[in-house]
């Protein structure tokens, strides 16, 4: 019999985010930010990127389910987070660091991860929505980059992973469109493996998760590398539109773009950019 999963080590090593054990071998990794769709904080941010080495690591661990606190996934990065790599140096090159680590952690990880999406899923959380080797939506979840949105490049994962998804032609719709997408939507482009009403997507991702926590550790981790070679043949492009997006944070588009955000208005990028 296997050990149990240390809660606890997780807890310590990455107090932004929460833990559970619902069987043997699976961890449940959630994310939570009450009142704010759970939106990754600074110390949340710093936590994402690292504990896919943790989770490597860990013998004890074979798949882990990963979730939003509630009825949603996560609404991205929290604003009081970007003013500030908006404003500070220092900020910005550490969380381009981190958004980096979180990607390629990710994918490096030998663990497969299932990712169970409800509500809504943007920015940084829809990273690791679809960089999970499972991705299972709710019909109605609500899907969307929303990088143009805000004013900066479509970073984080999109250039990645979305038209290795979808095509390039979908890709570049919704990403340069800003058009957001019900998870039955998704599933129907290939954005997400499944698409289920929202009251069955934790027993199906817990389904799913016990599937690949009984076969072989090898055979499974194995067929995940070689399958994210996929992913890492399309490093570059994702280094290149990272660094792009971390240029737009020093623009003025961004500040117009998290104003915009803030007061539930729509943004007014058409303006002379000599003033």
């Amino acid at each position: 019999m296997s050990a149990p999963i240390n809660i606890e080590r997780y807890e310590r090593d990455f107090p932004s985010l929460q833990f559970l054990a619902p069987e043997a071998r699976i961890l449940e990794l959630v994310m939570a930010n009450k009142g704010r769709l759970n939106a990754a904080t600074e110390s949340m941010h710093r936590d994402l990127a690292l504990v896919w080495r943790a989770i490597d690591m860990d013998e004890a661990v074979r798949v882990v389910v990963v979730r939003g606190e509630g009825s949603n996934f996560s609404s991205g990065g929290d604003f009081d987070m970007i003013e500030r790599m908006m404003n500070d140096e220092a900020t910005l090159i550490r969380v381009w660091k981190e958004a980096s680590d979180l990607v390629y952690n990710l994918i490096n990880c030998s663990k497969p991860v299932v990712s169970a999406i409800r509500g809504s899923a943007v920015g940084a959380g829809l990273a690791i929505a679809l960089l999970a080797d499972v991705s299972i939506a709710a019909d109605d979840a609500r899907i969307l980059d929303g990088h143009t949105r805000l004013g900066v490049a479509a970073g984080d994962h999109a250039v990645i992973i979305w038209p290795l998804l979808c095509g390039l032609a979908k890709a570049r719709y919704h990403l340069l469109m800003n058009k957001p997408l019900s998870g039955a939507e998704a599933e129907r482009i290939g954005l997400v493996a499944l698409a289920v009403p929202d009251a069955q997507v934790m027993e199906t991702a817990l389904d799913t998760a016990r599937t690949l926590a009984a076969g072989s550790v090898t055979a499974i981790g194995w067929t995940k590398h070689a399958l994210n070679n996929w992913l890492r043949l399309a490093g570059p492009s994702f280094d290149t539109s990272l660094a792009l997006e971390f240029l737009g944070f020093k623009l003025a588009d961004v500040r117009e773009g998290l104003a915009s955000a803030r007061e539930k208005r729509r943004p007014n990028f058409d303006r002379d950019k000599t003033e």
